[in-house]
């Protein structure tokens, strides 16, 4: 490579990490746009389902099929762009496979590179079948349209390309070395490869070069395209799946929060020494809100949540709200979480850094109350979601707005309440007359 090849190469790059690092900003910016919650207690438990569930993909598996596909996707994706620092330091210094000197290692590296790009290649000619010709009730759902049902098949797109253009290097390299064309050192291992070097038997090296460099600048030069295409797209979870599992709630399945404000005035109201009349401690407060009805109202780790989001309908397809034909789809509402976030943070940017009200909000605009109301709270989709992510609280602290905040439950949990407060129990009879029952012939 000559220097010019060097400074473009770095210029490349400088340019692919850097707007990297400018939406990395962004999206942490976005997150902390929630409100602040602890999620720093017991560590080590936190650490074990970050390992467990994000790197060892164990809740993947529940679902075989799709599970092991995945895994290979991962696992294949992820080993296979180790050879990105290979290729960084090649690109910037001109050498020609500079870690060969690793010999019989490397060998096997670049061979086990090459059998997981097949893999990989038929696990995603496999998903892409699913989607698109058996065509799964999870993928074709009305909640899953336009961007997003694109998105899925851009990315499986983008996988078969990388993945092709990976084994064309590498057998236009193998080729040039069994050639010796010069700096085309003998290096690696090509078990795939070598089937596909013969194709370019009869051509000339002038032209098999150019096909290598082709495939090496496209393959570098589209892993930083995806890595900058991730923060548009679902697969934002390859990197939030891992803070997504750490900091996700260690409670048990059911328990909610209760709201400190709400906590401390029946406490108020329980002590006998304390003043009803007096006066707030601090009379310029703004009021807390009560629940959720905008982004910035849920907390930091919900908003985390949306960002992580597959797309993939595991939890949608076990929601029984959903599975009898009720508006309610979890997946929904996480991806609407995150179009909204998306809009504020868009709406912060234009302003120069401050949010102007637009007179939108996360409920109405994007999640009617009918989803909210549907929700049975039996905690499905939150059991089935592969990274941990929770819809259900979500949708309790949007319910502790209508409920709290505009006395807009529906008419049978309405007098229900009203029972509750008037009779201390959910039924419409008398306290006196609880037990007239067993009077009853």
């Amino acid at each position: 490579m000559s220097y010019l090849d060097n400074i473009l190469f770095a210029i490349i790059l400088a340019i692919g990490f850097g707007y990297f690092a400018i939406n990395v900003k962004k999206l942490i910016r976005n997150i902390k746009l929630g409100q602040e919650v602890n999620r720093k207690d017991n560590p080590s438990e936190r650490w074990k389902n970050m390992v467990m569930i994000a790197l060892g993909q164990s809740k993947m598996v529940k679902r075989p099929i799709a599970g092991i596909l995945h895994i290979i996707v991962y696992i294949g994706f992820i080993i296979i762009n180790l050879e990105l620092l290979e290729i960084i330091i090649d690109g910037l210094f001109g050498t020609h496979r500079v870690f060969a000197f690793m010999g019989e290692f490397y060998n096997v590296l670049i061979a086990s590179f090459e059998i997981l790009a097949v893999l990989v290649i038929v696990a995603v000619i496999l998903f892409w079948t699913r989607r698109n010709v058996i065509k799964l009730k999870r993928f074709i759902s009305s909640d899953l349209k336009a961007w997003p049902k694109s998105d899925a098949n851009y990315i499986l797109y983008f996988e078969i390309v990388l993945m092709s253009l990976f084994l064309l290097m590498n057998a236009s390299d193998l080729w040039l070395q069994q050639m010796e064309v010069h700096h085309y050192n003998e290096a690696g291992s090509f078990p795939v490869s070598q089937f596909i070097a013969p194709l370019f038997n009869g051509m000339s090296e002038g032209v098999v070069i150019i096909i290598e460099r082709a495939a090496w600048w496209l393959h570098i030069c589209g892993i930083l395209v995806f890595l900058n295409y991730l923060y548009f797209s679902k697969h934002l979870h390859i990197l939030l799946a891992f803070p997504n599992t750490y900091f996700a709630d260690l409670n048990a399945k059911g328990k909610f929060e209760n709201l400190e404000s709400v906590t401390n005035e029946v406490k108020l109201m329980l002590d006998p020494s304390a003043d009803p009349f007096a006066a707030p401690a601090n009379p310029d407060a703004v009021p807390a809100k009560f629940g959720a009805s905008d982004v910035q109202d849920l907390n930091w780790v919900q908003l985390l949540n949306a960002y992580t989001c597959t797309e993939c309908g595991r939890c949608s397809s076990s929601c029984p709200a959903n599975q009898t034909g009720k508006k309610l789809s979890p997946r929904k509402i996480m991806m609407d979480t995150r179009d909204r976030l998306e809009e504020v943070g868009k709406n912060i940017d234009t302003n120069k850094g401050i949010f102007v009200p637009d007179n939108k909000s996360l409920l109405n605009d994007y999640i009617t109350p009918e989803e909210l109301w549907a929700c049975t709270s039996c905690n499905a989709c939150v059991e089935e979601c592969p990274v941990n992510i929770s819809p259900l609280s979500i949708i309790m602290d949007m319910r502790r707005y209508l409920v709290m905040e505009q006395s807009a439950a529906p008419m049978s949990l309405n007098a229900m309440m009203t029972n509750i407060e008037n009779n201390g129990a959910p039924w419409p009879y008398n306290q006196m007359d609880r037990l007239n029952w067993k009077d009853e012939n």
